[in-house]
């Protein structure tokens, strides 16, 4: 065998090695499947696109203990590193490291009104009109929120932030008793809110992409990797209504970057909105 080939040997034994021990966890009872699988998840997810996951893993494989923990975005990838959850449902963060990120779909933000809000009969908003509105957004140390005030700086719009909160819950409760005030928040949080109108934002629209974060050796456990197969099937079966069709884009640092950048090449006609 020449040099070559010794090299290519080694790296084909080790794939061939994979290959038999995915043959043989197919062949296996999927009842027979044993263990722990730890989840830290965001709350927007943790409202009916997780328990959905759950409910269907359990089915599938019933002894095995699932644990979800509702988390904030910069926690879960601590948690992570630090042992403590063995797979994560969130955007991708800004420093992952070692950590593994798996897109699964495109989530567009929406502006949230009551009945009795003056734009409760919008179809639309652009972005550069919440110049000096009310809003209830979440607070600072969030990811979302920091993806806002980018978009808001790149079109020149300064919203008034009457209210900052750290979950989503109590923002919509607020914007439903007060008529005058408005959030943003993904479209899958006003599933189980009736008596609130979402009105997408456009020019431009943020965007956010969740996906499945991890430690990538973990996937070896059985457990882990099955549940993260009941994710993928979840996200490409819709169940997040507010799951954007394509491709998901490409998030992160770079996204924004560049979803501001867009902003930014509309505002000299978004400037007559502001001054008006």
């Amino acid at each position: 065998m020449t040099e070559s080939g010794e090299v290519f040997l080694a790296h084909i034994t080790r794939a061939l090695k994979e290959v038999d021990h995915g043959l043989a966890a197919i062949r296996r009872d999927p009842g027979a499947l044993t263990g722990l699988v730890r989840v830290g998840v965001l709350h927007t997810f943790n409202i009916h696109f997780i328990p959905s996951c759950v409910a269907s893993f359990l089915a599938r494989y019933p002894d095995v203990k699932v644990v979800v923990d509702e988390l904030a975005a910069d926690d879960i990838p601590a948690r992570l590193k630090a042992g403590g959850i063995d797979i994560g449902i969130s955007y991708r963060p800004e420093q992952p490291g070692d950590l593994q990120f798996e897109p699964l779909y495109n989530e567009e933000l929406v502006l949230v009104v009551s009945p009795e809000h003056p734009w409760a009969g919008r179809k639309r908003v652009r972005l550069v009109e919440l110049h000096h509105q009310r809003l209830v957004l979440l607070q600072r140390e969030f990811c979302s929120r920091r993806l806002l005030e980018e978009c808001f700086t790149a079109c020149g719009a300064e919203p008034q932030v009457v209210a900052e909160m750290n979950t989503v819950a109590p923002m919509l409760g607020l914007v439903e008793r007060s008529g005058i005030a408005a959030t943003i928040v993904p479209r899958c949080a006003l599933l189980e809110v009736r008596n609130l109108r979402a009105i997408p934002i456009e020019h431009a629209t943020p965007v956010r992409t969740p996906g499945i974060l991890r430690r990538d050796y973990d996937m070896q456990s059985n457990p882990i990797s099955c549940f993260a197969t009941i994710v993928r099937k979840a996200a490409l079966e819709g169940a997040p209504r507010s799951a954007r069709a394509g491709r998901p884009r490409r998030p992160g640092r770079a996204g924004r970057t560049g979803q501001a950048r867009r902003i930014a090449r509309e505002r000299a006609v978004d400037l007559a909105l502001i001054r008006s």
